[in-house]
């Protein structure tokens, strides 16, 4: 499973073309937040990425969870989303 961490100041356009690729794959992805406003950029992510898939006919679908993550030795709660193809 790919692995794509969002922070607030990620370009959703930009996420959603990696989370396409990863999705065009037929493989399941799970982005990962920490933050309300990357957890907002992550959800633009998402929706752009339905507009980029959907031509090709791929239906995803968002599972949205709790992980404990370190950063810089410090835990931390993320907010991570697990994405798949339906």
């Amino acid at each position: 499973m790919e692995v794509l961490k969002v922070s607030a100041k990620s370009q959703p356009k930009m996420v959603a073309g990696a989370l396409a690729a990863i999705l065009r794959g037929k493989s399941t992805a799970e982005l990962q937040a920490v933050g309300a406003a990357a957890v907002n950029q992550a959800i633009k992510a998402i929706a752009i990425t339905r507009g980029f898939v959907a031509p090709n006919g791929i239906d995803i679908i968002t599972v949205p969870a709790f992980s404990s993550i370190s950063i810089d030795g410090e835990e931390r709660t993320a907010i991570k989303f697990l994405v798949e193809p339906r």
